[in-house]
């Protein structure tokens, strides 16, 4: 290290004042990453089906009633149904491959927004930082939309995770 660099931070301009600067970079709150891996949990190891909170929960190590409010938030969006019963839990509203990595975390987390448009500062200054972050937003986002909850489950079997049993009971008299 030259007294420049800073083992654990992401983004500092310069030492001399690095304890203002956010330290932790750029990340995805607990919620988004959450929703992605539940979103996964359905597709990989429920194949899609209604599958119940408490295995996604046990699965993925997401506490319960954090998780029901995350699946809240993706039913509103349309990206899952859910079925009340012994045999309910939430689903896929359409198949994972047409479901995108980004429309989970816009559904949890909002659009991506790199600009606080502030309007302090130069103008011409701030027009070119402006137009340079709304690029940069769309990139992020198109990154995002180029990944399927489809690609995720390959990646899965790519990797040899085993999926789960489905908990499905059938009762014959």
């Amino acid at each position: 290290m030259d007294g420049h660099e800073h083992p654990s931070s992401s983004l500092v301009v310069d030492n001399a004042d690095a304890k203002t600067h956010i330290k932790s970079g750029l990340k995805l709150s607990n919620k988004g990453r959450y929703g992605v891996r539940a979103i996964f949990d359905i597709a990989f190891h429920g194949r899609g089906k209604a599958t119940q909170v408490k295995h996604i929960a046990e699965r993925q190590d997401i506490p319960p009633r954090f998780l029901e409010q995350i699946f809240q938030d993706l039913k509103k969006a349309g990206l899952v149904t859910s079925k009340r019963g012994p045999r309910g839990g939430y689903a896929l509203s359409r198949p994972s491959a047409e479901i995108s990595v980004g429309e989970v975390i816009r559904a949890l987390e909002g659009k991506i927004q790199l600009d606080d448009e502030t309007m302090g500062g130069d103008a011409t200054g701030r027009a070119v930082t402006s137009r340079a972050f709304r690029e940069l937003e769309a990139d992020m986002e198109a990154c995002l939309d180029a990944v399927s909850i489809e690609d995720l489950c390959e990646r899965g079997e790519a990797e040899g995770i085993h999926r789960k049993p489905t908990h499905r009971y059938v009762y014959s008299i």
